[in-house]
């Protein structure tokens, strides 16, 4: 999402730094500069905009990350003709879309169109889920078509205006707000595995499983855009990627952040995509195995939220090193499923390592850009980077696993990547502290 989760992936620093940009470029266009000074703080329409945030989040970022659930269930019933390269593809595509199409979200948010991509978005994430129920099996095309590409348009469009219109109303709660609102994903990866785990296996069957499931998130994203609404004019000088891009590219410890950023992106999908088949393949309880995503799920928000007490003590970019070198680690680790024990383990390490990672990518960008007005461009760029690397990450996974299910590789090669990517992180970290940038 990035990742990530991912990634995207993002948590409230994350976003509270990309305000600023906008805000300075308002106060200095705006023709209304007192809109600035008085912020709300609260009020319906702000609370409601946060509500309507958060349940995008939950339909879109928790939605992607449930992949896991389709993962296993198109390898053992749906799309039993495919390898799993070809499987892994639709959801690290979905994942790719949606940070790609974030650039492009930005730059029409910065220019006011923001209830043209939300709107749209939500249409479009909606026909999708309802379109993937009308797929048929072993029709890969109809699946990739719905599932990868207009899922991932859609979370594209929706991720940066949902979370940005939240600063149009917080400035000194930000902070607050935000922890309540980027939860939403890591709900929706709670909630959407246990409903979808629950259909597809039972009565339904695959088409009606779906659109219950569309329906729910159809009904929320509705929900949601009643709720939201903007009160800040666009700024009249939005973010120049371009420019952005060329001076970043000039920044050493910037370029091994985003060298870090790909490679753990790499390994970062792995056990979200992969857990639940690599459990039930291994022999533990269907009924267990259906609850191992939701386990990680969890502990990835508890890591979210407390991963910005501890940067308070250790900074973000030691914090940032240390969760990308645990990520790496447990994914090692993986090797050594066997029993329930060590699913539940597993789950809960990865899931703590992997919130706290996706929580201090935009917090460190912050970090690294020079001129705060340049930072909503600096970390589109680092986004859409990492989101190469969930891209080819997950499928290189599949490739590797091939149908005799030899977990090891793909354990072996995402780990490797992940810790060559900690490597990345610790190299800009050395850069940062001999120019005295720490």
């Amino acid at each position: 999402m990035l990742s990530t989760e991912p990634r995207a992936t993002q948590d409230s620093d994350n976003e509270e730094s990309k305000v600023p940009d906008v805000e300075s470029s308002v106060s200095k266009d705006s023709v209304l500069p007192s809109q600035l000074d008085d912020f709300p703080e609260g009020g319906f329409a702000a609370w409601s905009t946060a509500f309507g945030s958060f349940l995008i989040l939950f339909c879109g970022w928790g939605y992607t990350t449930s992949f896991g659930v389709y993962q296993d269930f198109y390898t053992q019933h749906y799309l039993t003709n495919k390898t799993q390269f070809a499987i892994s593809s639709i959801g690290s595509f979905n994942a790719f879309l949606g940070t790609a199409v974030s650039l492009v979200a930005g730059s029409l948010y910065d220019r006011g169109y923001f209830y043209h991509l939300v709107i749209a978005g939500s249409l479009l994430q909606s026909l999708s889920i309802f379109m993937l129920s009308c797929a048929k099996p072993n029709q890969y095309y109809q699946i990739f078509l719905t599932q990868g590409l207009c899922s991932g348009v859609a979370l594209g469009l929706l991720y940066v205006p949902s979370l940005a219109v939240v600063s149009h109303y917080f400035k000194r709660k930000r902070t607050l707000v935000m922890t309540l609102v980027i939860p939403g994903s890591s709900l929706g990866a709670i909630i959407h595995p246990i409903m979808l785990n629950n259909l597809l296996n039972g009565q339904l069957g695959f088409a009606k499983s779906v659109r219950a499931s569309a329906g729910m998130v159809s009904a929320l994203l509705l929900i949601a855009c009643l709720c939201m609404r903007t009160r800040l004019d666009p700024p009249t000088t939005p973010v120049n990627y371009i420019a952005a891009a060329k001076k970043c590219l000039h920044n050493v410890p910037f370029i091994f952040a985003l060298a870090g950023s790909f490679l753990v992106q790499i390994g970062f999908y792995y056990p979200l995509f992969f857990l639940q088949l690599d459990s039930i393949k291994h022999g533990i309880g269907i009924d267990f195995s259906f609850y191992s995503l939701v386990i990680l799920n969890v502990a990835s928000c508890v890591g979210r939220v407390t991963s910005g007490y501890i940067a308070a003590y250790i900074g973000v970019p030691n914090l940032t090193i240390i969760s990308a070198i645990m990520c790496g680690s447990v994914i090692l680790g993986t090797i050594g499923l066997s029993s329930l024990t060590s699913v539940v383990i597993l789950g809960v390490l990865y899931g703590y390592s992997s919130g706290v990672y996706n929580a201090m990518v935009g917090p460190l960008v912050a970090v690294l850009t020079p001129d705060p007005s340049e930072l909503g461009g600096w970390m589109g760029i680092c986004f859409f980077v990492g989101g190469f690397g969930s891209l080819i990450g997950t499928p290189i996974s599949g490739v590797l696993l091939t149908s005799n299910y030899t977990w090891w590789k793909p354990a072996l090669f995402s780990g490797l990547a992940a810790l060559a990517g900690a490597l990345m992180y610790g190299f800009m970290g050395f850069i940062c502290i001999r120019r005295n940038k720490f």
